[in-house]
């Protein structure tokens, strides 16, 4: 957490990488996985993004290869399929799975009057259809990180809406 208060100052950014980190430490939990590393890596894979924009994510990932983190810098140098790094193990394929989706459904919460609290998968997929809502979301990136950890997006997107519901009151999401 250190780390990243003192890379991050935007608050729309530090809940979105508190969001992907509560994910992915579900993802853990439910796949036995190391759950720390699921959460750090979640928490740390947008770090660089506000100061550094145009070398993101490789500040950060100097960052946490010096520190000799080498399986988490590597999850974050994949976590967005252009920049050409494969996805090699659950932690790479659940970063990358997640980190766009689950910025998509804070977005869907957002408009709706009840917020979180009766999001469903159907709804946020009606809005995956519509290229004019998040606009900057991939959405191919999206079917891709569902495709890398074999769910269908349905039960992915309901599995990220519940852990997003469970920590509401510290995402500050309107519920």
């Amino acid at each position: 957490m250190i780390i990243l208060k003192k890379m991050l100052s935007n608050k729309s950014l530090i809940i979105h990488s508190l969001s992907v980190a509560m994910v992915m430490e579900e993802y853990a939990k439910k796949i036995d996985e190391n759950i720390d590393e699921f959460y750090i890596t979640g928490l740390l894979h947008d770090a660089d993004y506000e100061k550094y924009p145009e070398k993101h994510p490789d500040v950060m990932v100097k960052k946490l290869n010096d520190l000799g983190l080498t399986k988490i810098a590597y999850a974050i140098s994949c976590h967005y399929s252009k920049w050409g790094n494969e996805c090699i193990t659950n932690l790479d394929k659940y970063l990358l799975a997640c980190d766009e989706i689950t910025g998509f459904i804070v977005a869907c919460s957002k408009v709706r009057p009840n917020g979180i609290s009766d999001l469903k998968s159907r709804s946020v997929l009606k809005n995956l259809r519509k290229k004019s809502f998040a606009a900057s979301v991939d959405r191919n990136e999206i079917k891709l990180g569902s495709d890398l950890i074999k769910r269908d997006l349905d039960t992915h997107i309901d599995f990220i809406i519940e852990v997003l519901k469970k920590n509401s009151n510290a995402l500050e999401l309107k519920t």
